[in-house]
């Protein structure tokens, strides 16, 4: 299918952010089903997603209307700013596309989200670093509270410059960490082997509950990051860390 298919999902901003995600989906259905059949409508409560909705057509003419005529409608007191999202939404490419095309279509939005983060951090990391401007009045503690909040220690200017692991962008090799130390490459293997283009599992010799696994290509590394994160291992329950290896 392709890249640049019609969207069908409309982006909506400036709604209140005290409403809770449920009564703000009743409320949007209940505007925006005069326009079409809806699949799905997104409302998320993490901070930088509030005020903030996606509403899923079933087809793209629908969502167009939508952003004519409901541009600027109030909802619980504030004007709605509406706009066609920048890309497919998952529900619409699962309902119209093939199996392979929604994998596609995810490992492409995950990676996107993961190289973002990974931007936004470098850069966050990059401005501790150079500290606050010329004749700005210093923030007492901020800089080693942000390193901390990022997974890292303040030990210096060197460590503000590292990107947490958990920002880094896609790489076709995991780093996996937490691991039970009675796990071989085989048990490794039974579980990253899974997923498409796995290569290999290598241990570090010396050191337990670590391993690199190995894909062809980063859209596989991605995929198995995505099932395997959190996965708990073993009688311990050991929670397994799973991150993209540093370039």
């Amino acid at each position: 299918m392709a890249s640049n298919a019609p969207i069908a999902t409309v982006y909506v901003r400036n709604l209140e952010e005290r409403v809770k995600p449920e009564p703000l989906k009743e409320a949007l259905r209940a505007i925006f089903s005069e326009y079409g059949n809806i699949i799905d409508i997104v409302a998320k409560t993490n901070l930088k997603a509030k005020g903030q909705a996606f509403i899923v057509f079933d087809e793209p003419e629908a969502a167009q209307r939508a952003v004519e005529e409901v541009q600027g409608f109030e909802i619980f007191d504030k004007p709605m700013a509406l706009a066609l999202a920048r890309s497919r939404s998952d529900a619409a490419v699962l309902k119209h596309g093939t199996e392979e095309e929604f994998e596609t279509h995810k490992r492409r939005r995950i990676a996107e989200k993961d190289k973002k983060k990974a931007l936004e951090a470098a850069e966050e990391q990059k401005r501790l670093q150079r500290g606050p401007a010329p004749g700005a009045a210093p923030e007492a503690g901020r800089p080693a509270k942000n390193v901390r909040g990022a997974g890292l220690k303040p030990t210096g200017p060197a460590a503000a410059a590292v990107v947490p692991d958990e920002y880094l962008p896609p790489n076709k090799i995991l780093f996996v960490q937490n691991l039970p130390d009675d796990y071989d490459v085989e048990a490794l293997s039974g579980i990253f082997g899974r997923f498409e283009g796995f290569r290999e599992v290598r241990l570090v010799p010396g050191r337990r509950g670590i391993a690199f696994v190995e894909y062809d290509a980063e859209p596989g590394a991605i995929t198995a990051k995505e099932n395997t994160a959190g996965m708990s291992l073993g009688d311990s329950g050991n929670i397994m860390k799973v991150t993209y290896q540093r370039s």
